[in-house]
């Protein structure tokens, strides 16, 4: 039986979760009030990483990562009922945080990145892409970062960057290189294992 890293029932539950918490963007002096958004960036970044152990370990083929990652990517950017005007803002954010996962994910498994120059100025690139309204550069050179932060690199310290896609992106690397550093027992997970469905 194939591995199923993540399933739709594992989305909608979190769907679930947000709705239920009557998501308000005036409610940001609450520290928890947006710490679903920030779980759900988690998990999903969690299946990608189990999907990239598989294929270091051989255990699935570059082909069969490949797929895997587009299926959870095709779970998440699914259309779904609107969960509040804010709610469905930070969705929409959240989204484009999580491309950067998917795009760099895809990135490492096919070795198509940029190996040589440092990660700020791949960073700083991207930025100065966006502020000449070629986002499809800023992402591509975002991706690359991505991908070798997957690869072990240090994200380096980038600094504040004003609210932008570029921004967006980047909480998508940093959750990656969070969870890079935090515990690695994922690798030994079985991906079919589905434990918390959302919790």
């Amino acid at each position: 039986m194939k591995e199923e890293f993540y399933t739709q029932k594992r989305w909608l539950n979190w769907m679930n979760k947000v709705k239920d918490s009557n998501f308000k963007l005036t409610e940001s002096d609450d520290k928890n009030s947006g710490a679903v958004f920030i779980y759900i960036m988690d998990d999903v970044v969690l299946a990608c990483l189990k999907v990239i152990a598989r294929f270091e370990r051989e255990i699935i083929s570059a082909e069969e990562a490949l797929d895997d990652i587009e299926a959870i990517r095709s779970i998440v950017f699914q259309e779904h009922e609107s969960l509040g005007e804010d709610a469905d803002l930070m969705i929409e954010s959240l989204k484009t945080s999580l491309a950067a996962v998917f795009v760099s994910s895809q990135r490492y498994i096919t070795g198509s990145f940029d190996r040589e120059s440092p990660l700020d100025e791949l960073v700083a690139r991207a930025v100065a892409a966006e502020e000449k309204e070629n986002l499809d550069e800023a992402f591509d050179l975002l991706s690359q970062v991505g991908a070798r932060v997957i690869g072990g690199e240090n994200l380096p310290e980038i600094g504040e960057l004003p609210y932008c896609m570029t921004a967006e992106l980047m909480d998508g690397i940093d959750a990656i290189s969070a969870a890079m550093i935090g515990d690695d027992s994922y690798k030994d997970e079985d991906g079919s294992e589905d434990t918390g469905e959302g919790d």
